[in-house]
């Protein structure tokens, strides 16, 4: 039998010596005509192979890459040329990139070859550290690492480039799996819709719908009916906490968020911001009661008419901005000589940013800082704080004098607030009558920009779109401020204040402008100080062991009673002190009283927490040329306060009960008791509140009966204890000689150090509110202002004595 075979030659020299093989234990010879088959068709294929491998071997010969394929031949060659090119491509991820050189030597033809450049770990680690600094470095910058580090400026240039594609790739990732879930929660929504439309079910006996049952008007009144339900729910909410009772409703009211006090940042009775629905809690919180610190604002919703498409673009724009200038350092940011915070350069501000919001107005001026710090808060928990206003009051009570969300262009994505845009009201404070409050309305977004990292943004909207708002905000411009959020670890964040606003400075007295100008007023160092010494105060009170606390008499339910009961006394100090919104004041002129001192009156008719009747408050501030500190140890020492407290009646005061709020010995609450002339004034002790930070200090106390502090020593409701309160308050001063301004050269604002030889004393604020007369109805006398005048010239001449200044 004969078989016409085609073979390609290397199949059969295959064959041949495979037929000339000789083993005399073993027979290699087919048997059978389909055994030969079986043979030729292995041997075919295995021919068409080793063909393959001879081109291969043939191809990489040109490149003078490889000998040829015999006895040196490596059957796992071609799987270690693509091991080789993921590999390559692991490392171009990673950053550890050819050469600028290399890449261009590619660009010109394949040709020539590809040398790949590994970077040492001390490369990368360098390159990472200055990407998270500055992820769009200059020339100037890329030349100081390439001469730092070894490298050619085309290769760090290259090396930013994919490593910011390599973020942009991993935000859109993370973007992408976030829409992913809420898109699975729609379809999971939608499918138990349509389930319930297919078996409906009767509201009025739980059974089994018939359809065409009721009619469409019907089935309209029943939802309106709900719709009510819920309405009616939420108002005796609001009224059991306006009027202290419940008001009875056919619902089970709803818990209104947002009314806890500003130590109950995350677990508190009602959950933060309504995180408990969601499965989550955070860190630190805690409960004070039922009551809430301060008065609520209500909030006027749909009060404008406006374009929201033009504030979403103005919100987008202006978190663009904000993140800009919280990560671009010199020239645009003016490193102060004590390296914290940081001046604006405006000329160079102007050639990088141009203003959302129009042009300055003539006669205001600018004020512009940065400061950078880390607070003992989760990322997300002050998020949830900035969103909602009464907790940003309650947070910045010394800084902001009332807040309210007038209206919510987007409720944000889920728990973490991510792009949410609320329209909002603020008054905003120095603690001196010197100073107007600034009353602004402007757009607040909130957007997460990766896992752990959050910002959010303030910009001004202009409030005469509304014709009877024309004149509301005159005074003062937000430019876009805010902070950027990015979590270290479980227990804190890094934050970066930014500041920027315009306001009109000829309403502000000589005394406070320099304040003002060198950025001590407003600036971003007083926001960051100020919610560094609250989230101490946090980690403070839930430590079980507080070293230097004298709690003797007092539970742990009246530590929170009395601390809280201080927020209040603090809260209405500044009201008093700066003239808010928030109580009703009638300013008085009266002949003897000086310029400097502002007295004012207003009646308390029914509110527990006061004394009825009329109320006589004066402030002023003054110049004092001692050191913060000196002060502050001077004003708040009770063995001290015989030398200028009236209370005191000239004898010592010993501290009875004393609760740390801060690391520091002065950031405490504390109860007082003084030496008593008669039998009646045993009955009084004084409560104090005492804090010291990088933005100030504070020193308020009011008087106190021993009954009521009694109940709060217990845990009970510190909301009926009627005080009124008084004390002082210290402001980094500027000396009265010093007149900031801009540098000619390059534009940047100048500011004085508070450590530097500009700095050389301090602004004392002192306030006063007295009950005059106890009926509300009766007429204020001339007499009174004159004492309450005095009262204040008096204090401040004895602790000018006592200091030895003048």
């Amino acid at each position: 039998m004969y078989c016409l075979i085609s073979l390609p030659p290397i199949s059969l020299s295959l064959f041949l010596s495979l037929s000339l093989v000789h083993c005399p234990s073993i027979n290699l010879l087919p048997t059978s005509f389909s055994e030969l088959c079986c043979v030729f068709v292995i041997i075919f294929k295995m021919g068409h192979l080793l063909g393959d491998l001879v081109l291969v071997q043939k191809r990489m010969d040109g490149h003078g890459e490889m000998g040829l394929i015999g006895e040196n031949f490596d059957p796992g060659f071609v799987g270690r040329m693509k091991e080789d090119g993921y590999e390559i491509r692991s490392e171009s991820d990673n950053f550890d990139v050819a050469s600028g050189d290399d890449q261009d030597a590619a660009a010109d033809g394949p040709s020539k070859k590809k040398k790949y450049h590994r970077h040492t770990p001390r490369q990368i680690q360098e390159l990472e550290s200055f990407f998270k600094e500055c992820p769009h470095p200059d020339e100037k910058q890329r030349m100081e690492l390439s001469r730092r580090l070894g490298l050619e400026g085309k290769q760090i240039k290259f090396w930013f480039q994919n490593r910011r594609t390599q973020m942009k790739t991993q935000l859109e990732r993370h973007e992408n799996v976030i829409l992913r879930q809420e898109n699975d929660k729609l379809r999971a929504e939608n499918d138990l819709l349509k389930q319930a439309m297919t078996t409906p079910i009767c509201n009025s006996c739980g059974g089994p719908a018939v359809p065409g049952e009721i009619s469409y008007e019907q089935h309209q009144l029943r939802i309106e009916n709900a719709r009510l339900k819920d309405e009616l729910t939420r108002i005796c909410a609001l009224t059991n906490k306006f009027l202290g009772r419940p008001l009875s409703s056919s619902g089970s009211p709803i818990p209104p968020h947002g009314l806890n006090s500003n130590l109950e940042l995350a677990v508190g009775r009602n959950g933060f911001g309504g995180l408990n629905n969601a499965g989550t809690s955070l860190p630190m919180g805690f409960e004070f009661g039922d009551g809430s610190m301060m008065p609520i604002v209500k909030p006027i919703v749909n009060e404008m008419q406006y374009d929201r498409s033009a504030f979403v673009d103005v919100a987008l724009s202006a978190m663009d901005e904000l993140i800009k200038m919280a990560q671009m350092d010199n020239p645009l940011w003016i490193k102060g000589l004590g390296g914290g915070m940081e001046s604006l350069n405006v000329e160079e501000y102007r050639r990088n940013f141009s203003s959302c919001i129009g042009m300055k107005p003539s006669s205001y001026a600018t004020e512009a800082t940065k400061a950078t710090g880390l607070v003992y808060l989760r990322g997300l928990a002050l998020v949830e704080a900035l969103m909602d206003a009464n907790r940003w009051v309650e947070m910045f009570p010394c800084m902001i004098s009332r807040a309210a969300t007038i209206d919510v262009l987007s409720s944000g994505t889920g728990v973490t607030r991510d792009n949410e845009l609320l329209v909002m009201d603020a008054e905003f404070q120095v603690l001196s009558p010197l100073v107007p409050v600034r009353q602004v309305r402007f757009i607040r977004f909130c957007k997460q920009h990766s896992e752990g990292v959050w910002a959010v943004v303030d910009v001004s909207i202009d409030p005469s779109q509304d014709a009877k708002d024309t004149q509301m905000f005159p005074n003062c411009r937000r430019l876009p401020s805010g902070c950027v959020i990015q979590d270290v670890d479980t227990k804190c964040s890094k934050i970066t204040w930014v500041e920027h606003s315009e306001y009109d400075d000829s309403a502000v007295h000589h005394l406070l402008q320099p304040l003002l100008s060198s950025g001590f007023g407003f600036g971003a160092h007083r926001w960051l100080a100020t919610l560094q010494r609250q989230c101490d105060c946090m980690a403070i009170l839930m430590s079980q062991d507080i070293p230097g606390e004298n709690n003797t008499g007092i539970t742990a339910a009246g530590r929170k009673s009395m601390i809280k009961l201080a927020q209040r006394m603090t809260y209405n100090f500044c009201a008093g002190v700066c003239a808010s919104s928030v109580h009703k004041w009638d300013k008085l002129s009266v002949g003897n009283v000086g310029e400097d001192v502002r007295v004012m009156t207003r009646k308390n008719i029914n509110d527990p927490g006061e004394p009825h009747g009329v109320v006589l408050s004066a402030a002023t501030s003054v110049w004092m040329p001692v050191t913060q500190e000196r002060l502050f140890d001077f004003l708040r020492d009770e063995r001290m306060r015989s030398e200028w407290d009236i209370l005191s009646h000239g004898g010592p005061m010993q501290e009875m009960v004393h609760v740390a709020k801060g690391m520091g010995h002065g950031n405490c609450v504390s109860l007082l008791r003084g030496s008593a002339i008669n039998a009646n004034e045993n009955n009084m002790l004084i409560l104090q509140e005492t804090w010291s930070d990088a933005s100030g200090a504070l020193v308020v106390y009011a008087p106190v009966d021993i009954s009521s502090m009694s109940v709060v020593m217990n845990g009970g409701d510190s909301a009926y204890v009627a005080l009124l309160p008084s004390g002082f308050a210290i402001l980094p001063g500027i000396s009265p000689s010093y007149h900031g301004g801009r540098s000619e050269s390059n534009g940047a604002l100048v500011k004085p150090e508070i450590d530097g030889s500009i700095v050389s004393g301090c602004l004392l604020t002192v306030g006063f509110q007295i009950l005059v007369n106890n009926v509300p109805t009766a007429k204020l006398t001339v007499e009174s202002v004159e004492t309450v005048n005095n009262l204040i010239s008096c204090t401040i001449q004895k602790i000018k004595a006592a200091l030895t200044v003048t």
